[in-house]
């Protein structure tokens, strides 16, 4: 935490490449992820860092609890409620974002929440009798990476670069910008997850070649093929699946569990009690043969092997492997062209995955870097160089994951700008009139690889009028679509012989108004200071459960260390903090977990002094010298 408090300390010395302190932009680069979240920035010796909270975590769960207060809790205290208040709880948002009910229920029929189609076709989530879209709660995830940025860095952010996964499409990406916005968050640049992890590792640095980024993270896959030339930072190809990540591979051991427990029709407080102890055993199977756990909600053990736990997930991590050929294929690439593939995303730490990958990809991946936080810190940079803080050594050259193309007669597709077009890209096609004296024409713009319109994703429709009256084919119409660096699209047509034009920037179905966006932002303006003392009041309380908590575990354990009149000096202070834990003071609840810690202090120095002696019995002094 120190190191990033003095990013900005006026008088610094500074790296040549680098601007003067006092000139420096507080920006950020953020990996808003489906399991956890992070947020890093550059320190003072050039070297990106993932910021930490107060407790040392630099991995912000991207989970989001929405109390009875209306103020929601984010991270490690909401994460909490998932087995207690499960109804209330929403984890892995980043799947629902820009989607449609449809879209969820055929990739994930088992959700743990109602869902239901709110305006636009955006997914709402139920909560009782309250709804909420995906794009808030993300915006919940990127306010607490917010301020625990600008607590760290000293200041309000200039800017942020957000990642977003490399096979997210129009929708998906607008959704990240609309939660950004509400989040009071100016985004620079959205940028793919595996670019940002080949900046990570510093590819630009002076390696030249071809390189693979394998990216399996907790709700998508990606596969990019990325050519490092003379500074010029090419992504070849790009693929994946946007709904297939390590997610799946604790849905097996999820059911699993259900069906060990005998349970036809679990509830939501059983699926994420499951979730839980699905993750925990999946992490130890990554370090160990066999694993031995408590079943959720009962008192029964279970047991499982590696072997078991790979037979399951076998077929979904095969399921990456034709992705990454169809990579190669499209960049036109041999895989003994490659000088390297670098593994991105908790997943990969699965070591069936990182057999598999080695065997196709015949080289043992890059596992130099935390594949959790590797993503975070090449957005650092990247926020760097387009903030100008550092000199940009390399250009950027992205690609779109899917074809952009619209709709002429007979329910065709005319491809416009195919997948994998480096981006930003501006492509036109002319076009003319199927009819006599025909004076308008309906453009529909849509998205994917299909050969019929209604077989890809609407992305908008508009009319160009004012054509002249002319014979079937005689006009001619300049359809253009312009593709920013974020990946977003902007239409026009224009009538080349009157020069009449009309243009349309996509908002894809999925997305919020403008019209709610205001309302959220002025919403957060008009409720800051309440939502933000409730905030502190939740967070309050989530301490004293872990205190009290503690005591009551130490006093099971450790309780004939105190004589009668110290054990009720300790229960007197509990039932101290219990009680200010009733009212709606958070500073009176901290000011009551100060007194326990003070008062029951001799209590953890006697548990102390016993533990050494413990450990000590039998052994002599020597073999502590």
């Amino acid at each position: 935490m120190d190191v990033l408090l003095d990013i900005l300390e006026p008088g610094q010395s500074v790296l040549p490449h680098q601007v003067s302190p006092a000139l420096r932009k507080r920006v950020v680069g953020i990996d808003l992820g489906t399991t956890f979240s992070l947020v890093a920035a550059i320190g003072v010796e050039g070297k990106p860092l993932c910021i930490p909270d107060e407790a040392g975590n630099v991995s912000l769960p991207s989970v989001v609890h929405y109390g009875q207060n209306g103020s929601p809790l984010v991270g490690q205290a909401a994460r909490a409620k998932l087995l207690s208040d499960p109804e209330t709880t929403i984890s892995s948002v980043k799947r629902y974002m820009g989607r449609g009910l449809e879209d969820i229920y055929k990739k994930s029929p088992n959700t743990p929440h109602g869902l239901e189609a709110g305006e636009g076709g955006m997914v709402r989530i139920v909560m009782g009798d309250k709804r909420v879209s995906p794009v808030e709660v993300s915006a919940e995830i990127l306010k607490a990476l917010k301020q625990r940025a600008e607590d760290a860095l000293g200041g309000t952010l200039h800017g942020v670069v957000i990642t977003v996964p490399a096979y997210f499409d129009d929708a998906q990406r607008q959704a990240t910008k609309d939660a950004a916005r509400i989040a009071g968050l100016e985004v620079m640049r959205l940028l793919n997850e595996p670019t940002s992890a080949a900046l990570a590792y510093g590819l630009d640095k002076g390696r030249e070649g071809l390189y693979a980024i394998y990216d399996l993270g907790g709700g998508t896959f990606d596969i990019s093929l990325l050519k490092l030339e003379k500074g010029v930072f090419q992504v070849m190809a790009t693929g994946g699946d946007s709904a297939l990540g390590g997610d799946d591979l604790d849905q097996w051991l999820v059911n699993r569990l259900i069906l060990e427990l005998g349970v036809e029709k679990p509830d939501s407080g059983l699926i994420q009690a499951c979730r839980k102890v699905a993750r925990e055993v999946k992490e130890r199977l990554s370090n160990e043969e066999t694993v031995e756990f408590s079943m959720p909600l009962s008192l029964a053990m279970g047991r499982i092997t590696r072997d078991e736990f790979e037979g399951g997930i076998r077929e979904l991590v095969w399921a990456t492997i034709p992705l990454c050929r169809r990579v190669l294929k499209d960049a036109g690439i041999e895989k003994d062209a490659l000088q390297g593939v670098v593994l991105v995303g908790g997943s990969t730490r699965v070591p069936l995955v990182r057999r598999m990958v080695a065997e196709f990809f015949c080289m043992e991946p890059l596992i130099d870097l935390d594949p959790d936080q590797v993503v975070a810190l090449g957005a650092a940079h990247q926020a760097e160089a387009l903030a100008g803080n550092e000199r940009a050594e390399m250009l950027l050259l992205d690609v779109t994951p899917l074809s952009l193309g619209v709709e002429t007669m007979g329910d065709l597709v005319e491809k416009i700008v195919p997948r994998n077009s480096p981006i930003p890209t501006a492509r036109g096609q002319e076009f003319t009139t199927f009819k006599d004296g025909q004076t308008a024409m309906a453009i529909h713009v849509v998205q994917g690889e299909r050969e019929l319109a209604s077989q890809c994703r609407s992305l908008a429709r508009f009319e160009l009028r004012g054509i002249p009256a002319m014979t079937a084919g005689a006009a001619r119409i300049l359809v253009t679509y312009q593709v920013d660096a974020d990946g977003l699209l902007t239409v026009s047509a224009r009538e080349e012989t009157t020069g009449i034009e009309q243009s349309i920037a996509i908002k894809p179905s999925y997305g919020l108004s403008d019209d709610e966006i205001a309302d959220m932002l002025q919403d957060a303006m008009r409720h800051g200071t309440t939502d933000m003392l409730a905030r502190l009041l939740n967070e309050a309380k989530v301490d004293a459960e872990r205190v009290l908590a503690a005591a009551g575990a130490a006093l099971k354990e450790d309780g004939d260390l105190l004589s009668d009149g110290e054990l009720k000096q300790v229960k007197a202070v509990m039932v101290a903090l219990w009680d200010s834990m009733q009212g709606d003071s958070a500073e009176k609840i901290n000011e009551a977990v100060v007194q326990m810690d003070n008062k029951t202090r001799f209590f953890a120095q006697r548990r102390m002094d016993r533990s050494l002696q413990m450990a000590m019995t039998g052994r002599k002094v020597d073999d502590f010298a």
